[in-house]
């Protein structure tokens, strides 16, 4: 077995895949059924099912997966399997994410092609579509409870939460700006409130 990347060693004693073949089957697993919307599938197996993160380094995770380019779920495999196996892990996780919804996404697109614009067809899509914002909605709920350990504090995330939804659901400001202008702000509240917590620490020790 490979040993961790020592460059980000393990940040809890949870369990870890046992290989980069069981990297890259894992993923592998979890694209094939992210039909619709990962972030459910992924917070499900990683974080309940096979407990290789907690739900706040699920969180802190995503957060970092979400300010990157690229998409959210790609990011997040790339920095668990480099957490664990260094490159090799990264590229076992990025191939296990990419490879099969590749072959079914082509596959569809080919048997697709000719009825796309069926009236069943298209109530599938918009069905399938409502289904992933109910497991996106679900997963949220469930990752409140992570909230209660953060330093900002509840009412201070609660605030931030509202405002980014507003902001983005209501007044449909581009995302690149709402993460300057609600990011930002929230950034400079943590490493405040945390440098406090820090300064008491010493104080009282």
């Amino acid at each position: 077995m490979t040993a961790a990347n020592p460059k980000f060693p393990d940040i809890s004693p949870s369990p870890r895949p046992s290989s980069v073949t069981d990297l890259f089957v894992s993923f592998s697993w979890l694209a094939m059924q992210g039909f619709g919307g990962v972030l459910a599938i992924v917070q499900r197996e990683l974080v309940e099912n096979k407990k290789w993160l907690s739900t706040e380094e699920f969180i802190e995770d995503w957060a970092v997966a979400q300010i990157m380019p690229g998409p959210n779920v790609v990011n997040i495999a790339l920095m668990i399997g480099d957490r664990f196996y260094g490159w090799r892990g990264a590229l076992a996780a990025l191939a296990g994410m990419m490879a099969l919804p590749l072959v079914v996404v082509l596959a569809l697109s080919v048997a697709l092609a000719g009825i796309s614009h069926e009236p069943m067809v298209q109530g599938a899509l918009k069905g399938m579509g409502a289904v992933s914002a109910g497991l996106i909605a679900g997963t949220g709920l469930k990752l409140i409870s992570a909230l209660k350990s953060n330093p900002m504090g509840r009412i201070a995330c609660f605030v931030l939460a509202m405002l980014t939804l507003v902001a983005v659901a209501v007044l449909h400001i581009p995302l690149a700006w709402v993460l300057i202008g609600l990011g930002i702000p929230g950034f400079l509240w943590a490493y405040r409130t945390l440098s406090k917590s820090d300064s008491h620490e010493k104080a009282s020790s």
